[in-house]
């Protein structure tokens, strides 16, 4: 059984708070460097009650958000350097190029603070090093598993026929799901559900969206064309709905996001529109549905059905 969410129109009230976020960012006044801005202290007591696994996960999830945090103040500052693959894994003298500056660098300095503090209670409870592959029991929570082939539909819009797309879970890792098609191709994408990696010709979103997903949030970021760096398309959007969907007897935790925005090709621009669907556990993409004249930026893609390892 295939569920599905409705989509409501909120073009008016996303454009409003990106407008109140701009605003308030022209008022925020000098920047400086995150080199610069001191970790706010944080007691290691807190967590040393905690479970190892428990503390890896609270440092994921604190990584999230400051990669989150620094590319959002990279990527206006118009510097890219964050946007070359700093990814999920931060690595905090790296934010220097970031220069955060009011609200942003106060909550960096909390995050670094609150890692620190981890990395102190990860020590003197003698945890074990971490690898990269996803724990078992957050392994086990998702709706997929390893070997399972994920079945989606694509078409370039309802006028056209659908062609199947199947792409192989190969691996569950901390920072990225890896996928792989039929061809042997390689899919990455990370937990916040942006596509990093695809075959050329494939759509790309690699930092689109956010960590967590609350309904209402407020996203931006570009969709890439592989292997093409003259096709761009800038995004916002706003998360519009949140809840369980249910895809091939499987239950996930989605977030709706509306898109909307521009696509460039060399001097060529065209309106760009849409949605999103994600799983907020895994990041796994359930739903892609673009509007655009721009027939490379035209896609919809669902997915349709799980089917165990090994099926062909």
């Amino acid at each position: 059984m295939r569920a599905t969410m409705s989509l409501p129109v909120r073009h008016d009230r996303a454009r409003t708070a990106l407008a109140a976020v701009a605003a308030s960012l022209l008022l925020a006044g000098c920047a400086s460097r995150s080199v610069d801005i001191a970790a706010a202290p944080a007691s290691a007591a807190e967590f040393l009650p905690w479970s190892c696994e428990r503390i890896v996960d609270e440092q994921d999830r604190v990584q999230l958000r400051a990669a989150d945090v620094a590319y959002t103040v990279d990527e206006r500052a118009g510097t890219n350097i964050l946007a070359l693959g700093l990814g999920f894994s931060v690595f905090w003298p790296a934010l220097l190029a970031a220069r955060p500056a009011g609200a942003e660098a106060a909550e960096l300095a909390q995050l670094r603070g609150r890692y620190e503090a981890l990395a102190r209670a990860a020590t003197g409870k003698q945890c074990p090093a971490v690898g990269p592959e996803l724990p078992p029991a957050r392994a086990a929570a998702l709706a997929v598993t390893v070997g399972e082939r994920l079945v989606y539909e694509d078409r370039a819009d309802a006028r056209h026929m659908p062609t199947e797309r199947v792409l192989t879970l190969r691996a569950l890792r901390r920072d990225e799901i890896e996928l792989t098609g039929d061809d042997g191709r390689v899919w990455r994408s990370d937990p916040s559900g942006n596509l990093l990696a695809a075959p050329p010709g494939a759509l790309l979103w690699p930092r689109l969206l956010r960590a967590e997903l609350p309904l209402g949030a407020i996203t931006a970021g570009d969709l890439l064309l592989a292997g093409d760096p003259l096709a761009r398309g800038r995004l916002r959007g706003q998360v519009v709905a949140v809840g369980t969907q249910t895809v091939g007897g499987r239950r996930f935790e989605a977030a709706v996001v509306e898109l909307f925005g521009d696509a460039q090709r060399g001097d060529a621009s065209t309106r760009l529109e849409g949605a999103i669907v994600v799983d907020r556990a895994s990041g796994l993409l359930l739903r892609l549905d673009l509007r655009s004249a721009d027939p490379a930026f035209a896609l919809q893609r669902r997915l349709l059905r799980i089917e165990p390892a090994g099926t062909r």
